[in-house]
Parts: structure tokens; sequence; C-alpha cells
């Protein structure tokens, strides 16, 4: 199976299955001599886990990563570092109903059209329960992002029809509160519909924030290898992810070319910009200002409400998936969306050291 590599200096392999005996990654292109061990990747696996609130399934999963390689008296060695998470509570068994039928919302049918068969427990290689790997590595390029001086920061905009205030944003609330929204009051507010909905056996969706500050201009590519282009790759490659917009987005297509554009003006002998509708991109590289970002998550497709599907061998049915879901796929979908931020932008700084010839030259410089 192609396609489970993302980045091409700072590149991150994924493997495992959902209900399989473990799940990992291998990530190549970490410089030798970072200081590194399994507690610095823990704290961002924890805010992944399940059944950890009330907004997220019930399957208890403690994620206790291990790292198998790369990593030599608590220093990278420069060589692939391995990480390796064991499953311990797969429920097997809750997936025997649902072994010939295609859920609703879900990749069944799609992965059974391409491979010619699939598995059924939980999804295999389409589960949300893959990105604990992507999770693990972004945890090492957020590590590596700090020490450069930049910082992802990734939150809960809205779930279904609860938007925060950014009035009263609390970023301490975003790892500590049951929906990631870093406003008590929208935390509550979205909670209660959480609630109400799970009640209906139904499911919810939101929208997932990203700010990145630090960024120094010119990071990305003008064509293909867009700094933008790479990170909706990055974020729409998350399974419930469906759009993906940079700085004021779609609201600018129905804007006037007066309204949209960021004035430039001098401060403290460096460019700036008077706004930020660009959201921080220019002809698909960063100018500077904050990068903001915005993933819009579809509600959770696995619900207990009977549903129209269809059999493997072409019989109309109906289903109700039952087992351990997340009634709202974004509260644990956030540090996914940050992990795979801080690959993308670690990958790009990494291949911009050979943009132009005084960096090689100062970098190689042997005076």
């Amino acid at each position: 199976m192609a396609g489970s590599s993302i980045g091409n200096i700072f590149r991150v392999t994924t493997w495992g299955e959902s209900h399989g005996k473990a799940l990992g990654a291998v990530i190549d292109g970490v410089p030798a001599g970072l200081p590194l061990n399994e507690s610095d990747i823990q704290p961002y696996m924890d805010r992944r886990a399940p059944g950890r609130s009330g907004a997220s399934t019930s399957r208890k999963e403690a994620d206790q990563v291990e790292i198998l390689s790369g990593v030599f008296e608590g220093l990278t060695t420069g060589s692939p570092i391995s990480i390796m998470v064991r499953n311990t509570s797969q429920h097997s068994s809750d997936y025997d109903a649902i072994s010939q039928i295609y859920r609703p919302g879900h990749a069944d049918y799609t992965f059974d059209a391409k491979f010619g068969f699939r598995d059924y427990r939980g999804g295999g290689r389409s589960s949300g329960r893959e990105t604990l790997s992507r999770v693990a590595a972004g945890a090492i390029a957020a590590k590596i992002l700090g020490r450069l001086g930049m910082d992802v920061c990734s939150y809960a905009l809205s779930i279904g029809p609860v938007t925060i205030d950014k009035g009263r944003f609390d970023r301490s609330l975003i790892s500590s509160s049951a929906t990631c929204m870093p406003d008590a009051e929208a935390d509550e507010r979205a909670m209660e519909y959480v609630n109400e909905m799970r009640d209906k056996t139904d499911s919810v969706g939101g929208i997932i924030e990203t700010v990145i500050t630090g960024m120094p201009a010119g990071i990305g590519s003008p064509v293909f290898d867009k700094l933008s282009a790479d990170l909706a790759k990055a974020t729409m490659s998350i399974g419930a992810c469906k759009a993906v917009e940079f700085g004021d987005g779609i609201r600018a297509a129905a804007a006037t070319g007066s309204e949209n554009n960021d004035g430039f003006r001098m401060s403290d002998g460096r460019v700036v910009k008077e706004t930020n509708h660009s959201g921080g991109l220019l002809g698909g590289m960063s100018d500077g200002d904050e990068l903001i970002m915005r993933n819009y998550f579809k509600p959770t497709p696995s619900i207990y409400k009977s549903q129209h599907t269809v059999t493997r061998d072409g019989r109309d049915a109906d289903v109700k998936v039952a087992g351990r879901h997340d009634p709202v796929i974004v509260p644990r979908a956030v540090v996914v969306v940050e992990s795979m931020c801080a690959i993308t932008i670690l990958d790009a700084l990494l291949a911009n050291m050979g943009s132009r010839i005084s960096y090689l030259e100062e970098f190689y410089d042997r005076n």
C-alpha cells in the first residue's frame, strides 16, 4: 500500500491498524543532537488519546509511546527514529455485525473497491486511530520548531452551532477543556449540544483553527510546492477533514481587491502588513505574519441511528453502527491538525536552506 509517507527531508511514514497489535511511525530527517525521550512525546499522545472526556469515545487506551531507534543517551543520532504504541483495548467483536456491510460515511466501500478486501475492525488503516502515529511525529517537529522560535497552536473554533468568543481566549483551556475550546463559556454550551445529539444517537462536526507564529518570510515555493498547498494536503489527509481555508478564505471571493489586499509598511527596519487578510501567505509562501488556517470537520459517521446501506454481495440493508465512537471528532483532532502543521512547516524550513547560495556559503563557511 503506497501513500503512507509525507514530507521530503523531514519524512514521516506511519504503520499499523486500529485493531492490530500496535501502530507507529518512522521519522527520518531529524538532525542529530536533539535532546529527545518519550516524555517529550507523551503529552501530545495524551491530548489525542481516547476516553479522556465526555466528548470522546469510551475506548480506553494508554497510548504509551516507545522510542525503538534513533536515540542514544538522550540525544537523536541522525538515523531514523522508530516509534511504537501498542493497542491494549481492542474490541474487534464489536465490528462482527458490519463485516459484510458498508458503513455510510466511512471508507468501507472505497477501500473494498480499491483493494478487494477491507479490515472491518474499526477501519484498519482508514481508522482515525492511525493519527496517533502522526501526533508522535508532530511532537518531535514541534520541539524543533520551538528551538527556532516558532509556535503552532490549534484549537476548536466551533462545534456544531457554538463558536468561541476570542475576547475570552484562554490558551490553557485548549488542553484542559472537554472540547479543546479556549473559551470556558463556549466549551460548556458546546458540550450541552454534543450531549443532546448523543442522546439522539447522532453526532456533530466543527472547525479547527490554527495560528502559527514566528514564521520567517519566504518559506514555501511559488509553483507546485506552495506552503498553502502542502498544509492543505497534510491536513486534508486527516480522515474527517472536508475543507481548508487560509486567512479570509472563502470570504475573499466576495470582497473587492481594495478590501482584500494587505497594505505594507516599514516597522523597525522590517516589512510588515497593516492587515492579515492573506492569513500569512502570499504566492504560496509565508509573508512573515501570523499564518492562520481553518479546517472543517464532518460529524462522526459512526452513529447508532438507522441508515440505508448495502452489503458486499449487493443487497440493500439498514445499519446501526454499535461500538465505542466519538460523538464529535473535533476535540481529539485538534492535536492531529497541530501535528500535521508542525511536520509540514519543519519540512519546508529544511527545504528552504538551499534556496540561496548565500545560505550554503554561510553554513559551510570554514573561516
